[in-house]
């Protein structure tokens, strides 16, 4: 196997808001730096991403300012050809605030294609936010009601316990000095590692990912670390979430340790030990820095999923042993607010009783119903048949 796919190399920047196009440019030109750097060591990077601390942060109450703020952003990162900017959280403050700023959201989202955001509606110290999930649920359904195909969700989603540091989106959000993080396309390397054995048990596949992942990870984390340094930089950590893609399935990586198709008995004892290694292998890590399980941007999910053996409570299921929640989940287009506010409530109920991070990214699908297919245009995301 070749080098590691690098997913994104995202560059925190420290506040306040707002930012101006100067700072912006400069930080661009950090960013750019770092990324032709890694090409030169031959690695393939897939995207360069911005975060920041959480935009309502510093407009509390100002809505007409955010998003004259949001419209300038988006118009000077697709004048220096950025196409990811995360505007992080809204947070609890006030209820009333909060209220307001998840309106706005789910007005921003389907205009500003280069921005990405979320709601946190749980935390450790407040636990859940109960006043945040119904909205939430309705900023769903209108994002997907305003953009093609419901593709606006893939900019959005709900945080449960989730702090700064993230590499990926639309949980990414930066708080400290400026930083860089690297999140890994990784499905390769735990694909790698597992295939050709005979006999793999739970011990066997946390190290034989680990051993994959700090060979393969290391020389990224070092470089990174150097660049870093001469850029003036704090660096953030790597996040070993074996992303998958649209060619190489973490699905397929899970099913090598299993008799039977990803799903079956054993499923569970499989993605924990994956985590596990991810979790034990002594570099600087950051992030959700678990198994990734994204059922639109993977082709085994997709097809458990259209064939009916894949279902909610099973990645509720997997989540708690895992890393990132409920991840690119299509659900019909009539599924109806309680629902989709219920399955919030349950990754949030789960984030907080196990005291770890967890999110949702839902994507109800407008005019979808069971047995229809998706249609959506985006090279990320796999169409699939709603059961």
């Amino acid at each position: 196997m070749g080098q590691p796919v690098i997913r994104t190399i995202t560059l925190g920047l420290a506040g306040p808001h707002p930012l101006s196009g100067a700072r912006l440019a400069a930080s661009i030109t950090r960013l750019r730096v770092m990324e032709a750097a890694f090409r030169q060591a031959g690695y393939e990077v897939q995207t360069v991403r911005i975060t920041a601390p959480p935009v309502f942060d510093d407009f509390p109450g100002q809505p007409d300012e955010l998003s004259s703020y949001a419209r300038r952003l988006q118009t000077d990162l697709d004048r220096l050809g950025i196409d990811h900017f995360s505007l992080g959280p809204a947070r609890a403050t006030r209820r009333d605030i909060l209220l307001e700023q998840i309106a706005l959201i789910e007005k921003l989202i389907p205009d500003l294609p280069a921005l990405s955001s979320a709601v946190q509606i749980a935390t450790a110290q407040q636990g859940i936010l109960f006043d945040a999930v119904e909205p939430t649920a309705h900023a769903m359904l209108r994002i997907a009601q305003r953009t093609e195909a419901g593709i606006g969700n893939f900019r959005f989603a709900a945080l449960a316990c989730v702090p700064s540091g993230h590499p990926f989106f639309p949980a990414g959000y930066h708080q400290g000095p400026d930083a860089v993080t690297i999140g890994l396309q990784g499905a390769g390397i735990v694909t790698a590692a597992l295939a050709n054995s005979d006999e793999l048990d739970p011990a066997s596949i946390t190290a034989r990912v680990r051993e994959a992942m700090i060979t393969d990870a290391t020389p990224v984390v070092r470089l990174g670390q150097r660049l870093a340094e001469e850029s003036g930089l704090r660096f953030g950590g790597i996040d070993l979430s074996p992303a998958p893609s649209v060619d190489t399935s973490i699905g397929a990586a899970i099913e090598l340790g299993l008799v039977g198709r990803f799903g079956a008995p054993g499923t569970v004892a499989v993605v924990a030990a994956i985590t596990e290694a991810l979790r034990s292998t002594n570099l600087p890590t950051c992030g959700y820095n678990g198994l990734m399980l994204p059922v639109m941007e993977d082709t085994v999910l997709a097809r458990e999923w259209t064939e009916g053996r894949l279902r909610m409570h099973q990645l509720l299921a997997y989540s708690t042993v895992c890393g990132t929640g409920l991840d690119t989940v299509p659900l019909p287009g009539d599924t109806s607010v309680s629902d989709i506010a219920g399955l919030l409530m349950d990754v949030a109920t789960l984030a907080v009783r196990l005291a770890k991070p967890l999110s949702a990214r839902l994507f109800p699908l407008p005019g979808k119903q069971s047995g229809d297919h998706t249609t959506f245009t985006s090279p990320y995301l796999i169409n699939l048949r709603l059961p």
